[in-house]
């Protein structure tokens, strides 16, 4: 049984951030609602978005700065191809990357996969936690990562160490609070050993 189906973000102000995620695009893939929940500092999670070339990723970071998102990290080459981090205005922290270092066509807002990540304290433990929750692992790490098979959803859901997570997208370790994040799936409703909610898929 597939577990995963949404994901909602918490916002102080939805009329604000529908028109935001649509600007970014990512209006497909993110629900949002109203929410004042006391947060501060890291949320744990992040949106990993995938796009096929480095102009794509561009046209996307360009979107959301144009749209009120704060660069975290500017994109860049690596290594494994180029990618930068920006903040939503509603503090969502957004990746976006692609594994190729040269475009292969015009440059497009368009992005090819989205994975939510969940910063976790221990992969191993997480992992065991939503394999007995009806979830099915596609690829699995140790306790580097993991990510689950979630065909039901648009996007992807991934664990990731919260210290890596926090390196990776440019901010500090330190937060408390709501995650601000609800996650909608059919073995809901529960919540999981790191705090993030999730509540039954709405039919």
């Amino acid at each position: 049984m597939t577990s995963f189906e949404s994901v909602t973000l918490e916002v102080p102000d939805p009329a604000a951030a529908d028109v935001f995620y649509e600007a970014f695009g990512l209006d497909p893939y993110v629900n949002v609602r109203a929410s004042d929940a006391p947060t501060t500092g890291f949320r744990g999670f992040a949106l990993s978005l995938v796009a096929s070339q480095p102009g794509n990723v561009d046209a996307l970071i360009g979107a959301a700065l144009d749209a009120g998102a704060t660069a975290l990290k500017p994109a860049t080459k690596s290594f494994w191809g180029y990618g930068g981090v920006v903040r939503a205005p509603d503090g969502t922290i957004c990746k976006i990357a692609t594994s190729n270092k040269k475009d292969t066509g015009p440059a497009a807002r368009h992005v090819d996969q989205v994975a939510l990540l969940l910063g976790v304290a221990d992969v191993k433990a997480s992992r065991r936690f939503y394999v007995d929750h009806g979830l099915t692992v596609a690829k699995s790490f140790g306790g580097k990562y993991v990510e689950f098979d979630t065909p039901a959803s648009p996007v992807t859901l991934a664990l990731y160490p919260r210290r890596a997570l926090a390196k990776d997208t440019g901010v500090s370790l330190e937060g408390a609070g709501s995650h601000r994040i609800v996650i909608g799936g059919a073995a809901g409703p529960f919540t999981d050993p790191d705090g993030f909610v999730w509540e039954a898929a709405s039919v």
